[in-house]
């Protein structure tokens, strides 16, 4: 049975509704991984990111039409990343009209340059993973930002480059509708954030939304500066928004309400990278640090900081790594073993390959068993299944959804290769 509270994030975060944050301004919640936003104004509407596909895109469309059928004026993007950017074209329906983006617009994900030596096979595998394509929607569950169960027809398809790159921050008119673009970085470097003063509403892109923060995602990502994020964080709580709608997960109505989830938010990215920072300075080891570093009690209890899409313990890895790279200070560490010759001796220590096998069938402890899976499999010993097993047991536990989705996408790959 998956974690009751995955579930129940699902089941509240997700619902599928347009839901209208002020007088009109609409939001499309459930329809994709991320949320879309419709500004109206005098004589056309603006249309705040696309989603991630163009099936998504049209029946956000079509929900759209009904409460106002004026033609699309413009478009924006909040970032590149691809669950924002991949329905454009559906919105354009054919029109040439101006799509702005922040002058700094760049995705891993939407246009790989193969000539750049990159790692994109392997960014593509874990993207899969992380997401779980391929699973079922009652086996994903939820993605941590989104429905699990949702349309993926033309995933990627729609994206149309932005025809003007916004310099700095600038007030700009959305047909009769005064908005002001402002430069954000934190999720990505190139986050604009759309503030419309007149209604009081905040659309912030990824900059927050009701999980702990993506702080570094497994998919594999470069580092996401948290100090900066932190900064935008506070300067989106002091706007002073009646209304924020996020990325992804429902809006937040109130300003102390607002200001409480993104200060609270704040204050737990604070918190990581100062208790990172000092067990760092202790001479902590990376695993010590993942395994070690947690939230308060009265950050860790708020329900926006759910470890439903972010992990405190990826997120203190990522801080740690981006700050002063992969060597933890130990000497130890400074030489390489292979996974091989480290499961050869692991084999010895053990009473050889039946006993380590025997150690992993017989332990309760499910992380030190993949750890054993992977030194037998090295070995070339049957443990694949074993391993499946154990990843399938531990999604079952898990809160967060990348997480479990990884577990049971690379289990499903184990033992369809077995």
């Amino acid at each position: 049975m998956p974690n009751a509270r995955l579930i129940e994030h699902n089941k509240t975060q997700f619902v599928k509704e347009i839901v209208e944050l002020a007088s009109g301004v609409w939001g499309a919640v459930g329809f994709a991984a991320s949320c879309q936003y419709m500004v109206e104004g005098a004589h056309s509407v603006t249309i705040i990111d696309t989603s991630e596909s163009t099936k998504a895109a049209q029946n956000v469309l079509d929900e759209f039409r009904q409460r106002c059928d004026k033609p699309v004026g413009r478009i924006i993007f909040t970032h590149a990343h691809r669950d924002h950017v991949s329905g454009a074209s559906v919105f354009l329906g054919g029109r040439d009209i101006p799509i702005l983006a922040s002058k700094g617009f760049k995705s891993d994900l939407m246009a790989v340059d193969e000539a750049t030596i990159a790692p994109n096979k392997a960014l593509g595998r874990r993207t899969m993973a992380q997401f779980g394509i391929g699973l079922s929607g009652e086996e994903r569950i939820s993605l941590g930002c989104g429905p699990g169960d949702r349309p993926m027809d033309g995933l990627g398809a729609g994206f149309v480059p932005p025809t003007a790159l916004i310099e700095g921050d600038c007030d700009i008119d959305l047909d009769g509708v005064h908005a002001r673009l402002i430069m954000a970085p934190g999720e990505t470097p190139d986050h604009m954030i759309v503030w419309l003063p007149d209604s009081g509403v905040l659309i912030g892109g990824d900059n927050w939304y009701h999980a702990f923060p993506n702080l570094y995602a497994i998919r594999g990502t470069p580092y996401r500066d948290f100090a900066v994020w932190a900064k935008t964080l506070d300067q989106m709580a002091n706007i002073g928004a009646k209304v924020l709608g996020p990325g992804h997960t429902r809006p937040v109505f109130g300003v102390e309400q607002i200001r409480e989830v993104l200060g609270t938010t704040r204050e737990a990215m604070v918190h990581v990278m100062r208790e990172t920072a000092k067990m760092m300075d202790e001479g902590a080891s990376l695993d010590d640090i993942g395994a070690g570093v947690a939230l308060p009690d009265h950050l860790a209890t708020k329900p926006w900081l759910g470890e439903f899409y972010g992990k405190v313990g990826w997120s203190a890895r990522a801080f740690a790594v981006g700050t002063l790279g992969w060597y933890d200070g130990n000497p130890t560490h400074l030489g390489a073993m292979s996974d091989h010759r480290r499961a050869v001796h692991t084999a010895q220590l053990a009473g050889g390959t039946d006993a380590l096998m025997k150690a992993a069938q017989e332990t309760d402890d499910l992380q030190w068993r993949l750890e054993l899976c992977d030194h037998l499999i090295t070995l070339e010993q049957p443990a694949q299944s074993l391993k499946a097993e154990a990843m399938i047991a531990l999604a079952e536990t898990e809160i967060n959804a990348t997480a479990r989705n990884t577990y049971l996408w690379e289990a499903k790959r184990l033992i369809d290769a077995t």
